[in-house]
């Protein structure tokens, strides 16, 4: 029988532990799909571990850390490295992104942030997924934002935050070649930190609005790295209090 599946994501979880915890609960509590950590089995299970705050630990540890994803399950991700990895090793099951998913629930209580104007920064790690772009900007319009489009956008952008200017990770090299070597010359390449500011904040100089929306914790890395208030979607839609929304 099919499952349903949705990715936490290790890297997304340690950077947002709150935040990811309450989209767990929503995806919990609205569909009941089984939740994991990460894509691959056991990857660096006692590295993430240890950066989750102390409360979170043990809720962190106590989920699996992957799901035995096979043909006809459907899996839901907000991690492009994920969604990259299973599309590569995992024939045959389906990848949607979280946005879709929440875009799907009518009942779905949506932030109103008064017409506020960002700027949406598409990344390179998802660029030809149209869906989830599409659906990305459908919420964003479901809040009331005011939404401004780079002239790269959609498949035609090529940014991912810092983190095209230090070394690809081995694990993504091995288990998504097509995304990580094939489709990526150029990128990738080995800078230095203060390199990598340099390149972001001479990109940031391109904005028109104060704010910048994304979906992807490497491209909102990159813009707050080059000064800009990024922020990501998910806080939007699941942390209005933060980012001046009303519900």
């Amino acid at each position: 029988m099919a499952k349903n599946y949705y990715i936490a994501s290790c890297i997304f979880t340690s950077k947002y532990p709150k935040l990811s915890e309450v989209i767990q609960n929503y995806v919990q509590e609205h569909f009941n799909y089984e939740i994991v950590r990460c894509c691959v089995p056991k990857y660096k299970i006692e590295f993430f571990e240890n950066k989750m705050p102390d409360d979170y630990q043990n809720t962190w540890a106590s989920m699996p850390d992957s799901g035995n994803f096979t043909k006809g399950d459907t899996v839901y991700s907000l991690c492009h490295n994920c969604s990259a990895i299973i599309e590569e090793t995992k024939p045959g099951v389906k990848l949607k992104s979280l946005w879709e998913l929440i875009l799907s629930d009518e009942t779905f209580n949506y932030p109103n942030y008064g017409n506020m104007s960002m700027t949406v920064q598409d990344c390179w790690r998802s660029k030809e997924r149209r869906e989830e772009q599409e659906a990305v900007r459908q919420l964003l319009k479901k809040m009331n934002i005011n939404i401004i489009e780079l002239e790269e956008n959609y498949d035609k952008t090529d940014f991912c935050g810092d983190s095209l200017y230090r070394p690809a990770p081995v694990r993504n090299i091995k288990l998504a070649p097509k995304r990580f070597v094939d489709n990526a010359e150029g990128k990738f390449r080995d800078c230095t930190k203060e390199e990598q500011i340099e390149i972001m904040k001479d990109y940031c100089k391109q904005f028109q609005t104060d704010r910048v929306v994304a979906y992807c914790h490497y491209c909102i890395d990159g813009l707050q790295l080059g000064g800009m208030d990024a922020r990501h979607i998910a806080s939007l839609l699941f942390e209005p209090e933060r980012n001046g929304g009303r519900i």
